[in-house]
């Protein structure tokens, strides 16, 4: 399927390697030309080659935390006329509710909701004066069925959704399509974080915790950073311009909900 944005400009945050990387990977594919944004510049610019030389499409790096105030204002400043906004940052880690305080949680905020509320009122206007635009937001399941001991993730993430919400319903007239999209879990490092946790915490391998996670999981597997990828792409086309303020899980089954 042609998607339509060939040419179009894509900013796609902490896109150097997991579900980021297949989201620039599959906007290459299209012939978007690239903004890739991650904290580490050696793997930051290995992926950006790799692109190039896959894609023949543009890539322009930027090297910075985006979570941090003077790493936004230097990842917006070199976003230009961008057509295509990719939110992604990596998730707070899990714990106990009575584990956190006031810094744990204005931390978490500020990574999983403030950060792309910045970048999206920073690049939309100008998406409204070309009349063109996609976001989509990298959050997670948890805002559709709260992870208990992601307790952190479920009220950044939830704070996010509800803003989502209205904000796509206002810029929707003019031409902007703003949805969020909701992995489960996935073959990335986030995985192997959360499956080593476990494994500790329980005493047995990685490997059998992972296969306990998958059986949990319809699909009985984990996801791929490509699949993924192939979703945003899409919710990125001209086809997704009916599509506006939802919340599009990709869990493989995993979340048990009828709606």
């Amino acid at each position: 399927m042609d998607l339509g944005i060939s040419g179009k400009r894509a900013l796609v945050c902490a896109s150097s390697k997991g579900l980021g990387r297949g989201c620039v990977e599959a906007l290459a594919a299209a012939g978007c030309d690239l903004v890739m944004n991650a904290r580490g510049a050696e793997a930051l610019e290995a992926a950006a080659e790799a692109i190039r030389s896959a894609y023949g499409v543009t890539v322009t790096t930027v090297a910075a935390d985006v979570t941090s105030e003077g790493g936004r204002a230097e990842l917006i400043e070199m976003a230009g006329e961008t057509d295509i906004l990719v939110t992604n940052a990596g998730g707070p880690p899990p714990g106990m509710w009575h584990e956190w305080g006031r810094d744990d949680f204005i931390a978490a905020l500020d990574a999983n909701m403030l950060t792309p509320i910045a970048l999206m009122t920073a690049l939309i206007p100008g998406m409204i004066d070309r009349g063109w635009g996609r976001v989509v937001n990298i959050t997670s399941q948890s805002v559709k069925a709260p992870i208990p001991q992601l307790g952190l993730s479920n009220a950044a993430r939830t704070g996010l959704t509800g803003y989502v919400a209205g904000t796509a319903r206002q810029v929707a007239p003019q031409g902007v399509v703003i949805n969020n999209l909701l992995p489960g879990i996935h073959a990335t490092d986030r995985a192997d974080a959360l499956d080593g946790g476990v494994a500790k915490a329980e005493g047995i391998s990685i490997e059998e915790a992972r296969a306990r996670r998958a059986a949990t999981i319809p699909a009985r597997r984990y996801g791929t950073a490509e699949e993924f990828g192939q979703m945003c792409a899409y919710l990125c086309s001209q086809q997704a311009g009916f599509i506006v303020g939802q919340n599009i899980l990709m869990d493989g089954g995993a979340t048990n909900a009828t709606l």
